[in-house]
């Protein structure tokens, strides 16, 4: 990433200054790493949002309330929901407005197809490329599953639930694979928001612990047919939709109300 230094700054302020106001003001390194850090702030608190269970499929996202929320211009959450949009997380409505999106039966049983698909390769790989280092963090990551499984905590459960299935993804070393993981795995969320029953877990801590025994012991196959068998269950017990609570779009996206 380029530095800027403090001259190039003040040169660039000064420019804008002295510029005839018909012409456009120049702009900064600076500028461009400002709204790139916008834009990276709204997509994580509306992908985290989905991820959590927070904001569920149908879920209003006003532009003039994430303007207000984040303080940036229209042009900023437009450009931000546009990529959503593009990752199917959120549905641009004509006339209507953006909302997160409602998949339907026929794409639950697409993008679960998908996601297991890429999840067997990626455990096929990191059975071959895990470490003991990697492995030692796999150990905590279900140790803070089993902690907020007897602390009820479901936020928390829903979050980790879905952090286990992309560390797994990141012993793959594959960033390319691990990037497709992380789409499917926030459409599965918006899924299991719209679908599963009420206070069910998201994933099975003793299913996760069997699967990171397999790993461990370097049984690719084992690992695999886990998986596969974890993911089915998901699939089956998706089958009612969930009532979205009456809390405000601050709330949702878990930021402090202004």
């Amino acid at each position: 990433m380029a530095t800027v230094s403090l001259i190039d700054v003040m040169s660039a302020k000064a420019a804008k200054k002295s510029a005839p106001k018909d012409e456009a003001p120049i702009e900064t390194p600076a500028d461009t790493a400002d709204a790139a850090d916008a834009d990276t702030r709204i997509y994580q608190a509306i992908f985290d949002g989905v991820l959590n269970h927070r904001l569920t499929p149908g879920t209003k996202l006003p532009e003039p309330e994430l303007c207000n929320l984040f303080g940036v211009g229209r042009a900023v959450v437009r450009r931000v929901l546009e990529k959503l949009a593009h990752d199917g997380i959120v549905a641009l409505r004509p006339n209507k407005g953006a909302v997160i999106a409602e998949p339907t039966p026929e794409e639950t049983s697409q993008i679960f197809e998908a996601r297991r698909a890429m999840e067997r390769v990626l455990v096929e790989l990191a059975v071959e490329r895990v470490t003991e280092a990697d492995l030692r963090e796999l150990r905590r990551q279900l140790a803070e599953e089993h902690d907020a499984m007897h602390r009820f905590d479901q936020p928390s459960w829903a979050r980790l639930a879905s952090g286990f299935h992309l560390r797994i993804a990141t012993l793959a070393r594959n960033p390319v694979l691990q990037r497709y993981l992380t789409e499917l795995v926030s459409r599965c969320s918006l899924i299991v928001g719209l679908y599963e029953p009420p206070g069910h877990a998201p994933c099975e801590h003793d299913e996760h612990a069997a699967i990171v025994a397999c790993i461990e012991a370097r049984d690719a196959a084992g690992a695999v047919s886990l998986m596969e068998a974890h993911l089915r269950e998901l699939e089956q017990r998706i089958e009612t939709s969930r009532m979205q609570g009456e809390k405000s779009l601050a709330q949702m996206l878990g930021l402090p109300q202004r």
